[in-house]
């Protein structure tokens, strides 16, 4: 079984139905180091190169492949309570990190009601992360909240990091049949507004200002196309 067959791809999910970039995508390339905002919707691409010392957010509303893409490259598994120690020695932090091990507390709860410890703890994690190592933390969000982002940006430069951003997008319709897939749903008034401030996220980098935003380095949106045909992500000094 081949490396991608095993750490599996976006399309398991559903096939991709991703509307067309506003703009033409950016020509092909083999090789990306990310300076600005590149569309690479329905592009191709085969490596995204950062710097060791990078903070990189990978972004996309619950259902989008966030996690997948997580496992993908950085072979960061669902089922672990710790952060996961990926290639080029980056710490990937996922939510449900914290998830799996506040379960075993506070399993005898509804978990909306014990939802915001969750955030708080992975938010601690990834604080603790940008402190404390000095090569690259690698951070699922959705980032359609803009406190998160602006506490991410404000944590990565107070330690003296760059803030990149991979932005996954997909429509809605895609995205509800991955919470399906992982049977972790989203309450749908909660979705639909998770949806609402992407969009808006998207049109202000695309559109409205052309540049990253929020304090971030560099933006890559990517459809799961583009996701699934690209070989790696690396980090080098």
């Amino acid at each position: 079984m081949s490396e991608e067959s095993r750490l599996g791809t976006l399309d398991g999910v559903k096939p991709s139905l991703e509307a067309p970039p506003i703009d033409a995508p950016e020509p092909l390339v083999s090789t990306l180091a990310p300076d600005s905002v590149h569309d690479l919707r329905g592009g191709l691409i085969e490596e995204l190169r950062y710097p060791n010392s990078a903070a990189l957010v990978v972004a996309g509303v619950p259902g989008a492949g966030k996690s997948t893409t997580l496992r993908r490259f950085f072979g960061a598994t669902s089922n672990i309570e710790t952060p996961r120690h990926g290639p080029d020695g980056a710490i990937v932090l996922d939510s449900h990190q914290a998830r799996i091990s506040l379960r075993r507390r506070l399993w005898w709860l509804p978990y909306p009601l014990w939802r915001p410890v969750v955030h708080t703890v992975h938010f601690l994690a990834i604080h603790a992360a940008l402190r404390d190592t000095t090569g690259p933390v690698v951070i699922h969000d959705c980032a359609t909240f803009r406190w998160t982002r602006v506490l991410i940006a404000h944590w990565t430069a107070l330690y003296g990091r760059d803030l990149h951003l991979i932005m996954l997008d997909v429509p809605p319709t895609v995205a509800r049949a991955g919470q399906y897939a992982r049977g972790r749903r989203v309450n749908r008034v909660a979705f639909t507004l998770h949806v609402r401030r992407w969009r808006q996220l998207m049109r202000t980098i695309t559109i409205e200002r052309r540049r990253p935003a929020d304090g971030s380095r560099s933006v890559v949106i990517v459809d799961r196309a583009t996701v699934n045909r690209m070989r790696r992500v690396k980090f080098v000094a």
